[in-house]
């Protein structure tokens, strides 16, 4: 099945390389691959970005080759990988803290679990940070999901710059690097030095690939731009009413607007008051909201089509971050299919 033409298309190169972070400068060369450079989201833009939330994770094992490859099959300008950190020190694609949700853990290695209390109950949990890179490679990472996945392993933030090279940009989350700092990791330097190596610490350093790094921890992000003084675009995630009250008031827009070139609230935060694009927007911040889900679109919405819609052109946001970019507005053909 041939997928409509979007309504909001990716840009070319040139195009994405003129929105390029202001205060960082970008690069002016010009790749010719065959595939357009996604669009940057680190300056308003004409275009709002497509963001494959962990792939495209309503279809495919979150966090997998399977869901990146399909996130770019049905379109994404952006895979969104979330970073842990293995006991040795290895960067992988991963959202939780612990290994029980999306894997095997509890069959593999039955008696590596902790105790932790949580929601007051106290649980098993089994932490990525307990595990060497070369054991969390043994779990299976795609039956939870779905028997068809058996065998999908836990990839390294390499393997996923790999699958997206040429084809997508990264849209970066670190997660919890307050925790792994006080295990005696430092995941911004982590990060930095992988994407130094990879070719890719520097705006424009591959237009086809660009990337974009995102976090709830504001003070990481600060680390970032002003202790390593890194170029590249940067994004605060905002999510629930306190962080809300202390980042998306015009004081918070103002002091984020320091050290960040985009916000990424949560859309019911957007839904509560959409003056905040507009005031994001007057400091040259960018919106991008999540997590729009066709499972359960927000409320008022009959579709989750219906709900990005209207971010994109009644709210006027910079990109939307999905489960399922296959569903991303799209323009109707002659026939009105």
């Amino acid at each position: 099945m041939v997928r409509p033409e979007r309504r909001y298309a990716t840009r070319t190169a040139l195009t994405g390389l003129v929105f390029c972070l202001a205060a960082a400068g970008c690069a002016t060369d010009i790749d010719n691959g065959e595939r357009d450079a996604p669009p940057a989201a680190d300056a308003r833009s004409p275009a709002p970005i497509l963001v494959a939330h962990r792939g495209a994770s309503a279809y495919a094992p979150e966090h997998t080759v399977a869901s990146y490859e399909l996130g770019i099959e049905q379109g994404a300008d952006y895979i969104e990988p979330d970073l842990h950190i293995t006991a040795d020190g290895v960067l992988i694609a991963f959202h939780d803290l612990t290994l029980e949700r999306t894997t095997d853990v509890e069959d593999r290695f039955p008696d590596r679990y902790r105790e932790a209390e949580i929601r007051g109950e106290m649980t098993r949990v089994w932490p990525v940070s307990d595990f060497t890179f070369d054991e969390i490679r043994t779990l299976d990472a795609g039956s939870w999901f779905d028997p068809s996945f058996a065998g999908a392993r836990v990839p390294t933030f390499r393997e996923v710059v790999e699958v997206a090279r040429g084809r997508a940009g990264l849209f970066i989350e670190t997660k919890s690097p307050e925790v792994y700092e006080a295990l005696g990791f430092d995941m911004e330097t982590l990060l930095l030095g992988e994407l130094a190596e990879l070719g890719l610490a520097e705006p424009g350093a591959d237009p086809s690939t660009p990337v974009i790094i995102q976090s709830f921890n504001a003070a990481s992000l600060e680390i970032l731009r002003h202790d390593h003084e890194t170029r590249l675009p940067l994004a605060l995630l905002v999510g629930g009413e306190e962080a809300a009250s202390e980042w998306l008031s015009e004081e918070g827009l103002a002091r984020a607007a320091e050290f960040v070139s985009g916000i990424g609230p949560a859309k019911n935060l957007i839904m509560a008051d959409p003056s905040v694009v507009a005031r994001a927007h007057a400091l040259d911040l960018t919106v991008v909201p999540w997590t729009f889900r066709a499972r359960s679109p927000g409320e008022g919405f009959t579709s989750v089509e219906a709900e990005m819609l209207h971010f994109l052109e009644e709210i006027g946001v910079d990109g939307i971050i999905t489960d399922n970019p296959d569903l991303y507005p799209a323009t109707r053909t002659a026939e009105g299919v």
